[in-house]
């Protein structure tokens, strides 16, 4: 899980050691959902006229460990 989805899910009150709810460790879920979120952010960005040009949408996807 990149770093700082993790720093987030603790954050939002997730227990990563032990949320495992009848044997189902919930991390790879969560993860999904950060990068899903981030999607969504980065279409944000594309769409928004004043972000043309700019690495903003690179630098959300470094810091989130998500790839396009």
């Amino acid at each position: 899980m990149n770093q700082q989805i993790e720093q987030l899910a603790l954050q939002a009150g997730f227990n990563l050691h032990n949320d495992v709810i009848d044997g189902h460790d919930f991390k790879h879920e969560i993860e999904k959902f950060a990068q899903l979120i981030v999607h969504e952010m980065l279409k944000t960005c594309e769409e928004h006229p004043g972000w043309y040009g700019r690495d903003i949408g690179e630098q959300i996807k470094q810091r989130f460990g998500v790839k396009s």
